[in-house]
């Protein structure tokens, strides 16, 4: 999306053919929802291979979107000289350790103390502005409550390249989790679609009918009585994949809420998970980079608690 347009591109999936529109939409658009996504349909702001389409139609795995949102409706966002944890920078990219409690960038509710607060503080001017101005630079997003690396564009020519290698799932993302109960294989693979949870749009769940295929690969680093400290490899990257994956097995991760239990050993602020490897061909070398976040501390705190006590 470009700051001046507010257009977005979307290129579907070949997996999400046969989906109606509108619903399409508020999976890839969650910030907006549905009856505001049907609006600008019926306003002639969704074009489908440069035409435009009503509300009912079915979207084919070659569309190609084009999705005009008023500019009018986007708050003025502010630089917040907040600290950034860099991992790497350089003209192209900003690669960060997202602490947890952090945003990743503005929204209803969350419009100050965001990762796009810092980076436009630090950054000046120079981030990417296909995402629009409420996402200047950011390609993908990790939980709110979830920690770990994450990468920023300083322009549209790098969000285009990485954006493109994560349409096609060519981005090396693994992740490491604490979760409840020992499992009893050492890896495996959780292929389950997910959607949006037909009883709270909020959440996510598995949804054999009507969900977007997703696939979590797993691997057992430490089995304990009670929990598993485990990595996770994301072949897709769906909102809150590990965590609805993991939960549907019957392993939720630790400290999350939303899809496990509200009861905890621990004292968390949320799901105990953290993004610990970014890999992905730099869009200017065109080399192969990787990049990695260290487990943060109340992660190995926790750690160190369940090899000591035998939970």
């Amino acid at each position: 999306m470009d700051n001046s347009s507010g257009l977005f591109v979307i290129n579907v999936d070949e997996c999400d053919d046969g989906t109606r529109i509108d619903k399409y939409l508020s999976d890839e658009m969650p910030d907006y929802s549905r009856s505001f996504l049907q609006k600008i349909i019926k306003d002639n702001k969704v074009l489908v291979n440069d035409k435009p389409v009503k509300s009912n139609y079915r979207v084919s795995g070659t569309d190609v979107l084009k999705v005009t949102v008023p500019p009018c409706i986007e708050p003025e966002i502010e630089a917040e000289n907040i600290p950034l944890d860099i991992l790497y920078e350089d003209d192209d990219i900003i690669v960060v350790n997202k602490p947890k409690g952090m945003v990743v960038h503005p929204a209803a509710g969350h419009f100050h103390g965001t990762l796009v607060n810092a980076l436009m503080f630090h950054c000046k001017d120079n981030l990417s502005g296909i995402n629009g101005v409420l996402r200047p630079g950011i390609v993908h997003r990790i939980d709110m409550n979830t920690t770990g690396v994450l990468v920023a564009c300083k322009n549209d020519f790098a969000h285009s390249r990485i954006a493109s290698q994560l349409a096609v799932h060519e981005i090396t993302r693994k992740y490491c989790a604490v979760c409840c109960n020992a499992f009893s294989q050492e890896e495996g693979t959780v292929d389950a679609p997910i959607g949006r949870n037909p009883k709270d749009r909020k959440k996510m769940a598995v949804d054999l009918k009507n969900g977007r295929r997703a696939v979590t690969h797993y691997r057992v680093l430490e089995n304990f009585k009670q929990f598993a400290f485990i990595e996770c490899q994301l072949e897709t990257g769906r909102t809150h994949q590990i965590r609805v994956h993991m939960s549907s097995i019957g392993h939720p991760l630790l400290g999350d809420d939303v899809y496990g239990s509200k009861k905890s050993p621990y004292n968390l602020e949320g799901q105990t998970l953290h993004a610990r490897v970014l890999g992905f061909i730099h869009p200017r070398t065109e080399k192969y980079v990787e990049f990695e976040a260290p487990v943060p501390d109340y992660f190995n705190r926790v750690l160190s608690d369940l090899r000591s006590s035998g939970r």
